[in-house]
């Protein structure tokens, strides 16, 4: 090699190592800088890579992982990037968010590279990237998880003391000291400084200019020793101040100037400032009150409608907590948490619409009473309230009113301050803000697979289908909804066990969303969740925003996807495999294809092959084997990730439907004598149960299947339309009893005192949806003296033209007589 080319080679390999830290082991092709996620090249970036051992040397300095890998969009989180270590720093380092927002960074005494995370207005996965060079160049990239501040561990903020005593300071009897709270440990210096931000929304309303802004207002003790603990009186704020009525406390290092942003930090949750409001407030709290419930009326009633574009509410409890692709528990108001409802006296759970309304990014509440009856504002201050700013924001974020949990605390929480908790003017607040009935509510449509695998699909009809391979569950050209699954044999340590097969991995795609897949590993069954084809870890957060989807896991066993459309999959452990269940909204009729069928209340077409040709509903399980291996998926078009040589042997080199593999078809099996009479009684009636028992031998496998098909029966009947009809008005003066309006309800009137009931003393829930009686009247009542009075009065004038009748009778009968005399 010459001179010139050799001195062109070192500087070329130099040139894909920029700044200091460590060094790449191979050439451009062999390094990851600046190429995260590729898999092109001498070697692969891309997270499949472990698996397959073909990861770049130096994958993990450039591809990042941190520890701790989440934390609140309110910033101030120090996180570690793992596996990259820089002894000798010789420049700054600079950690750079959505390739906008700069934080700096820091090596700590063992050579550990930490970054802060930013104040942000957005939650959701964030991509970062890392400068160890001062900030020339970014090469090493990552990913920082910005979760709900309602989300964030009690051990990663400061607390307030009895928070109701803040959020009502000020009002009657509402004085004395207030505390916050925080873990030491969670800061590492001696003194620390205590400031308020406060939160607000500017500019003109649903406009290019209407803005979200935190901003630093003032210190509340600064160089305080790091105790965990300050207790202090709250003074009247400064007139320039006063505008801020929803903030958050911020604890930071006493070495950082007061208001110093994107700095190591402890925040508070956002809440109502009473305790820092002006002398104006605490003068006459319920005037101030009042004049500002007014304000917020004049202004909502400038803003568009939001009311018209969200969904119906479920009309009973089953159906919301079964529609779980688009209702999601509301934390505030929990069953399984015991129902503490402060802000919905009488329900027992609320459940809020997933997704944000398309046009005003609004959101829709529903709570419900202990026998299920959805309550509404019209009859009750504890009924559904929605939103005009959805609680959890929504996509793209960062402006009004789409800012997660800020902008609805601005339009929605503090107003009911004002309104109904500091001034009784709680009815204006319910008129802007009325509970939706369940008029219009459909609920959406639920298929099942499960067991050995069995399936039902969303028009009810049900088959079993025990391929091994790769296999199209659902496709729905609607919005580009795709579901696939993979299904093997059972397997132990000693090898593939049974003639049956199960799903161990489901993946979902809808437009272009992120892909999700949720899929069985190792021996002891392990439930797996991949991001686009990488390994998520859910040891701090159990609830994750992503594109086009909200994802859930419940116990390390249960993973619930919510899909922007209000498609909805729930997958779960089931003995040896996989359950999903999927539902879809009512707008999907007609336009569904797969092994879960033909959603248009038909059964009879739901086995459709991808010709169009259509199997007799009847059809013997060896045509029905036929068509599930038509529904095999294609490698173009999959969505399942092959990260071990296993599964690229098994599935990506290999025909996606095994024709191999001799399955057991439910004519073949025969009972174990041994079994016979526990599987009859573990299994009574249910076919899928006992064909999982005779086709394994094994009765927990049977016992799996039967609580699975149990558990879909369950959904299926709680999902079951109901009529409804509508709320029905109390009659002026009056009142009514009864708050359920589904059918066969019945809802009894009565007036009040001096009042006297004119028509249907109740009215009965009918099920073309109409009342059997109108509303009645309440008429003012007389008195039983004057009542009295008009009777007798009446009956004397009656008397009296009767009496005179008689003697104008008896006269005439006298003059006639005396006429005919001579």
């Amino acid at each position: 090699m010459t001179l010139p080319l050799l001195l062109w080679a070192v500087l070329l390999l130099l040139d894909t190592v920029p700044g200091p830290g460590p060094r790449p082991a191979a050439g451009a092709g062999g390094s990851c800088s600046h190429r995260c996620g590729d898999q092109d090249g001498l070697c692969s970036c891309h997270p499949t890579c472990s698996g397959l051992s073909s990861c770049c040397l130096d994958f993990w300095d450039f591809c990042l992982e941190v520890s701790p890998y989440s934390g609140s969009m309110m910033g101030g989180k120090d996180f570690v990037v793992q596996h990259l270590s820089w002894f000798n720093p010789t420049d700054g380092v600079i950690c750079r968010f959505k390739e906008s927002i700069q934080t700096l960074g820091h090596v700590d005494s063992s050579g550990r590279v930490h970054c802060v995370s930013p104040l942000l207005y957005e939650t959701g996965r964030i991509p970062f990237t890392l400068s160890m060079d001062n900030g020339r160049s970014f090469p090493r990239s990552g990913t920082w998880l910005a979760v709900h501040p309602s989300k964030v561990s009690e051990t990663e903020k400061s607390e307030l003391v009895n928070e109701t005593h803040w959020q009502y300071y000020g009002t009657t009897g509402i004085t004395g000291n207030l505390t916050v709270t925080w873990e030491p440990s969670a800061l590492s210096t001696q003194s620390v400084t205590i400031e308020l931000w406060g939160y607000e929304e500017t500019g003109k309303p649903y406009s290019d200019k209407w803005a979200a802004k935190w901003s630093y207002l003032y210190p509340l003790a600064t160089s305080i020793p790091n105790s965990g603990f300050f207790t202090f009186t709250p003074k009247p704020a400064p007139p320039t101040y006063r505008k801020w009525e929803v903030g958050a406390l911020r604890i930071i290092n006493s070495k950082y100037y007061a208001g110093e942003k994107d700095v190591q930090a402890l925040w508070s949750s956002e809440h109502a400032l009473a305790w820092h409001l002006g002398e104006d407030f605490r003068a006459d709290p319920e005037a101030w009150a009042r004049a500002q419930c007014l304000a917020w009326e004049e202004l909502e009633d400038q803003l568009p409608n939001f009311l018209q574009e969200l969904p119906d509410c479920p009309c009973t409890l089953a159906q919301a907590r079964a529609d779980s692709g688009r209702f999601h528990t509301d934390y505030g108001c929990d069953i399984e948490r015991g129902s503490v409802c402060t802000y919905h006296p009488g329900a027992v759970h609320c459940v809020r619409s997933v997704q944000a309304s398309p046009q005003y990014a609004s959101g829709q509440q529903c709570c419900y009473t202990e026998a299920g009856t959805l309550l509404l504002t019209a009859d009750s201050t504890g009924g559904s309230t929605p939103d005009r700013g959805h609680d959890w924001g929504a996509p793209p974020f960062r402006t009004p009113p789409r800012v997660p949990g800020l902008s609805h605390w601005l339009y929605d929480v503090v107003s009911f301050y004002h309104c109904c908790l500091w001034a009784p003017e709680c009815s204006r607040y319910m008129r802007r803000r009325p509970s939706s009935d369940c008029r219009n509510y459909r609920p959406s449509r639920l298929a099942s697979a499960f067991g050995d695998p069995h399936f039902v699909t969303f028009d009810g009809a049900n088959f079993s289908f025990n391929g091994r391979g790769e296999y199209v569950l659902l496709e729905a050209t609607l919005t580009n909804l795709r579901v696939q699954g993979r299904a093997q044999p059972r397997t132990t340590s000693e090898g593939p066990q049974d003639r049956g097969t199960g799903l161990v991995a489901v993946a979902v795609q809808e437009g272009n969303s992120d892909v999700v897949e949720v899929r069985l590993t190792g021996e002891g069954r392990v439930l797996q969740v991949l991001l686009n084809q990488e390994v998520l870890r859910f040891t701090e957060q159990s609830w994750m925003d992503l594109k086009g989807m909200f994802l859930s896991v419940a116990a390390q066993d249960s993973v619930s996807i919510m899909l922007s459309s209000g498609a909805g999959l729930e997958v779960s452990i089931q003995g040896p495999f996989l359950s999903v269940t999927v539902l879809l909204p009512e707008k999907f009729l007609t336009h569904t294809q797969g092994l879960l069928g033909t959603l248009n209340d038909d059964p009879t077409d739901d086995f459709t092959l991808r010709n169009g040709k259509v199997l007799p509903h009847k059809a013997t399980s060896r045509e029905l084997f036929h068509f599930g291996a038509d529904w095999a998926v294609e490698n173009a078009s999959s969505l399942l990730t092959y990260d071990s040589w296993v599964l690229v042997n098994n599935f990506l080199y290999q025909s996606k439907h095994d024709y191999s593999f001799q399955p057991l078809f439910p004519e073949e099996t025969v009972p174990d004598p041994s079994q016979a009479t526990e599987a009859a009684e573990l299994c009574g009636d249910n076919d899928f149960c006992m064909f999982d028992v005779m086709a394994t031998g094994n009765l927990s496998v049977g016992n799996a299947t039967r609580m699975a098909h149990q558990w879909h029966q369950h959904r299926v009947q709680s999902l079951q339309p109901v009529t409804s009809c509508g709320w029905l008005a109390p009659p002026p003066n009056g009142r009514k009893e009864g708050i359920r309006y589904l059918l066969g309800s019945t809802v009894s009137f009565h007036c009040d005192s001096g009042y006297s009931l004119f028509g249907a003393e109740a009215s009965t829930c009918q099920a073309d949806g109409t009342w059997s009686r109108p509303t009645p009247m309440c008429q003012p009542a007389r008195s039983y003296t004057v009542l009295l009075s008009i009777i007798f009065g009446g009956l004397a004038v009656v008397a009296l033209v009767a009496l005179i009748y008689v003697l104008l009778r008896h006269r005439k009968r006298n003059v006639a007589s005396w006429g005919s005399q001579p």
